[in-house]
């Protein structure tokens, strides 16, 4: 399967929420969406893409973990020109999520990150450590020294940060590529 064919399909963040999901499940997503703040050397950052990538995103605006998270590429893409993030409901694409399986499981969300050109470049879902940190605090108990977030703040500006490592780590390796250096001349 043509994931990138895929991404082209894919519907903007808005027309996602529209489609998909219901009054309640928007204003839990716009609710979301408000605590989200990026720090101004994060934008900064972000604004400094240079490299077109798009970015499939396989979720359900039912899911609480997307709910959390989509929020944040959303800011992303605000702050990115460069960043174009489409989603794909994963009950209306199981051949997607077939393909996009996490541990045998249906996971989401599940990102597919692409170069300029439609190749594959990185995949990375469903949650972030600092998640499993805070999930594993149950079964580990509460002095497992992984570096717990305390807060719902905390575990937001932890997953902001966990995401941005992946879209920058993404980036370089689209900005640093010679195919598109040569491409793009620099």
């Amino acid at each position: 399967m043509n994931l990138f064919e895929k991404w082209k399909i894919g519907l903007p963040y808005d027309g996602f929420l529209q489609r998909y999901g219901n009054s309640s499940d928007q204003a839990k997503w716009q609710q979301q969406l408000s605590r989200v703040q990026l720090a101004p050397e994060q934008r900064d950052l972000l604004a400094s893409f240079r490299r077109a990538m798009p970015v499939l995103c396989l979720a359900g605006v039912w899911c609480g973990d997307c709910v959390v998270q989509c929020p944040i590429f959303q800011r992303f893409a605000e702050a990115a020109p460069t960043l174009d993030i489409r989603y794909l409901d994963r009950d209306d694409h199981a051949d997607v999520q077939e393909q996009l399986r996490i541990n045998g499981g249906n996971r989401v969300p599940v990102l597919v990150f692409f170069s300029e050109d439609g190749l594959e470049v990185a995949r990375y879902g469903e949650r972030t450590l600092s998640q499993y940190r805070t999930m594993g605090q149950g079964v580990e108990g509460a002095f497992c020294p992984t570096g717990f977030p305390h807060s719902h703040e905390e575990l937001t500006a932890a997953m902001v940060q966990e995401w941005l490592n992946e879209f920058e780590r993404v980036h370089w390796i689209l900005r640093l590529s010679p195919r598109l250096r040569k491409l793009h001349g620099d």
